[in-house]
């Protein structure tokens, strides 16, 4: 009876404690902390529809399972957190859901972060339906995480997170001994949104764990993600811990790879890579002990070295614990990877890691070429510690793979979930009922997955007279992607041109429109700006004599990125007044995806013509992905055509690359200065060139391993080559 009764009291204890339940909307931060210590378990706190600037909200209370304190959006997507802004958790069974940070940065080093401080922590929490959008710190070079997991038992699940361009991980799990190291967190259903490019380590999207604690298991589940042009650097997941799985992901169209960096025992099963043929598009990387690589899927993957559709690395014996262990007891099996540029086996073997993969297993994969494609297997090293068994690879089996892999013709057809599946195989290859995680079920539906940035040439013709001022006061009026057409004639800027949005001045097909400048610099260029010259000449014997003088510069500290500088059909002269005039100067900081020049007579200049040499620290930073000339003429140049730097030894970038074909030089350079000066270049093709008393063509390894190709250049009074990287006959594919 008694025990009746407590029961009863128990059912009646718990349903008025529910009618007490409460849901308060607060307008203010003042409302929002009353509320908060007020707050008991099953209790909503809302924010009222608006603009919430510099609000730092710390979230700190106790709910219950099956009663959590929630803090909530009035209207999923109307509370914008902009500003100096951020969200820190703190306690029990908390959920926080349908908020959005855009317009600013945190004044912290996270922007959501799962604690208050390092004694108090969130657990059994989760946050659902944020935004964080291009929430960005003003120095691309300060380092932040958008969102840090702490604690245990937490999840991150149906968020939108896109647009990161500065330093430091998307998300990170941050593991110690104090908070415990059995993390077991659950990120899921998130839309990570693309992430341009870094040019330096420290680009990752999800890190799980650090080196320094990596022997233990963190037990978090990573599963059906959605990865979308995460190009940050060469990891676009990296792994730092044990007993990890990664599940179900999709990642489509995203530079570089999922990387197994530390720690042993994961699982990687059911993820889909999709590559579309880009360049640096990977699959998975294994290092280490205990790992299992199973029924993942993987098409048009165009990586090469660490970023290959499949790599597993030789290790470092007796290594330490920030190396690379020995891959040892790996099960890989029932992988289908089609289309593929490179399968690495043996990827980073050189005198440091000289330890092959021992008492590992490679059964049951597809490996199907592309058509036309060459063999896409690379073997370093003995693979003696690796059994084959019940391959099968389309059309022929690769040199090197001389048991357990079957040469055959393979037929591929669309199984039911939308991915290529082998006629009359069973067994071999990712099952056929493997499907994709549909895009619109990650993120939230009410915030728009990949809005389209404005690119060069895609806005309005804009006419523009010759005269004093015309041209800088129609690119100042200018709407993004705008082309200013010029008639011909002479047009004289006395102001520097800022150019924060894609911008095209293009000269008359007839006649020549002459730019005049006499300011230090003619466009400079600011974030979210790109520029592109055409059919225009140049002329710089108006500017005054000041240091950094420069056609186009990216001033230092503007944290300019992901931009284009295309100069085509141009003439660029008179660049004397300053012993160091330069036609394009990237300053530090700054990093261009591409700059091109594009048949451009360059005349009578005393500095470099292409200037992307600022970087200097150890991370394997660079200015400028990509640097092309085609053709053109480049005469009397007292510095370098081309000043491309990469310094230090990580190998967590792509680039950068430059091309130079069939272009004229001059007197470009001298006994002293190289014609064309490359630091850390990866991959470089300089052909079809006339030199005539030009200084040295000088390439100099940094990192990695860098392709050279110098071919049917013609040196008339100049200096030979001059390398620490024997050329190749033709740069490899796609590149």
């Amino acid at each position: 009876m008694f025990a009746r009764w407590a029961a009863v009291a128990a059912v009646l204890l718990w349903a008025g404690s529910a009618a007490a339940q409460t849901s308060t909307v607060v307008n203010n931060p003042q409302e929002y902390q009353r509320a908060v210590r007020a707050a008991k378990p099953g209790d909503t706190i809302v924010l009222a529809d608006g603009v919430w600037t510099d609000f730092q909200i710390l979230f700190d209370a106790e709910g219950q399972p099956g009663r959590p304190i929630t803090l909530t959006a009035q209207t999923p997507g109307r509370v914008i957190l902009s500003g100096q802004s951020n969200l820190r958790m703190a306690g029990r069974q908390l959920v926080v859901s349908n908020l959005v940070f855009r317009d600013g940065h945190s004044p912290t080093g996270e922007v959501i972060s799962f604690r208050r401080s390092r004694d108090r922590r969130a657990v059994e929490s989760r946050v659902t339906g944020v935004v964080i959008d291009g929430f960005n710190k003003p120095d691309r070079g300060t380092s932040d995480n958008w969102v840090a997991m702490y604690g245990s038992h937490n999840r991150f699940d149906h968020n939108h997170l896109t647009g990161k361009t500065n330093l430091g991980t998307t998300l990170v799990v941050v593991r110690d001994e104090q908070q415990g190291l059995d993390n077991r967190h659950r990120i899921d259903h998130n839309y990570f949104g693309p992430r341009p490019n870094l040019g330096s380590n420290g680009g990752e999207t999800i890190r799980v764990g650090t080196s320094a604690d990596s022997l233990s298991a963190s037990n978090t589940v990573v599963e059906n993600n959605w990865f979308e042009g995460c190009d940050g650097e060469v990891e676009i997941v990296s792994n730092k811990s044990g007993g990890n799985i990664y599940r179900g992901n999709v990642f489509f169209q995203s530079r570089g790879a999922l990387v197994l960096r530390h720690g042993d025992g994961n699982l990687v099963e059911n993820n889909v890579f999709i590559g579309g043929n880009k360049p640096h598009t990977g699959g998975i990387r294994v290092i280490n002990r205990n790992q299992t690589i199973r029924n993942n899927y993987m098409e048009g993957l165009a990586g090469d070295g660490f970023a290959s559709a499949f790599s597993i690395m030789y290790g470092v014996p007796n290594s330490p614990i920030n190396r690379y262990h020995q891959v040892d007891n790996a099960v890989i099996e029932n992988n289908t990877i089609i289309g593929a540029r490179s399968i690495f086996l043996g990827a980073g073997m050189d005198e440091e890691r000289s330890a092959g993969p021992i008492n590992s297993r490679f059964a049951n994969n597809l490996i199907v070429a592309a058509d036309g494609r060459r063999d896409p297997v690379r073997i370093l090293g003995d693979l003696a510690g690796i059994a084959f068994a019940g391959n099968i690879q389309s059309p022929a089996v690769s040199e090197g793979l001389t048991r357990g892999v079957e040469g055959r013709a393979v037929t591929l057809t669309r199984g039911p979930g939308g991915l290529m599946v082998p006629e009359g195989l069973e067994g071999v290859g990712a099952a056929r009922d493997l499907r994709i995680v549909a895009r619109g079920g990650t993120g939230v539906d009410w915030y728009p997955k990949h809005g389209q940035q404005p690119r060069l040439d895609t806005g309005g013709e804009v006419a523009v007279a010759p005269g004093e001022g015309t041209l800088a006061a129609a690119a100042e009026a200018a709407a993004p992607g705008a082309i200013l057409t010029l008639a011909a004639g002479r047009y004289s800027v006395d102001r520097t041109i800022a150019v924060d949005a894609p911008l095209t001045v293009r000269g008359p097909a007839e006649g020549e429109a002459e730019i005049a400048f006499s300011r230090p610099a003619l466009f400079q260029l600011q974030r979210g700006g790109s520029l592109k010259l055409s059919r225009v000449a140049v002329t710089g014997r108006d500017a005054p004599d000041e240091v950094g003088n420069a056609v186009i510069r990216v001033a230092p500290g503007s944290n300019a990125a992901n931009f284009e500088v295309i100069v085509e059909e141009s003439r660029v002269s008179d660049l004397t007044v300053n012993r160091g005039f330069d036609v394009i100067s990237l300053g530090k900081g700054s990093m261009a995806d591409q700059v091109l020049l594009k048949g451009v007579t360059v005349e009578n200049v005393t500095g470099a013509v292409i200037s992307a040499a600022a970087e200097t620290d150890d991370r394997g930073t660079y200015n400028v992905e990509a640097v092309r000339i085609e053709g053109g003429s480049f005469r009397r140049v007292g510095g370098p055509v081309v000043d491309l730097y990469r310094g230090g030894t990580d190998e967590s970038t792509f680039g950068p690359r430059l091309s130079v074909t069939g272009a004229v030089f001059d007197h470009a350079g001298s006994t002293a200065t190289p014609a064309l000066l490359m630091r850390g270049v990866q991959f470089a093709e300089v052909s079809g060139n006339r030199l005539t008393d030009s200084g040295v063509i000088r390439f100099n390894h940094r990192v990695g391993e860098p392709v050279l190709v110098a071919r049917d250049n013609q040196l008339v009074r100049s200096p030979a080559l001059e390398s620490d990287v024997a050329p190749v006959a033709t740069l490899p594919e796609t590149l």
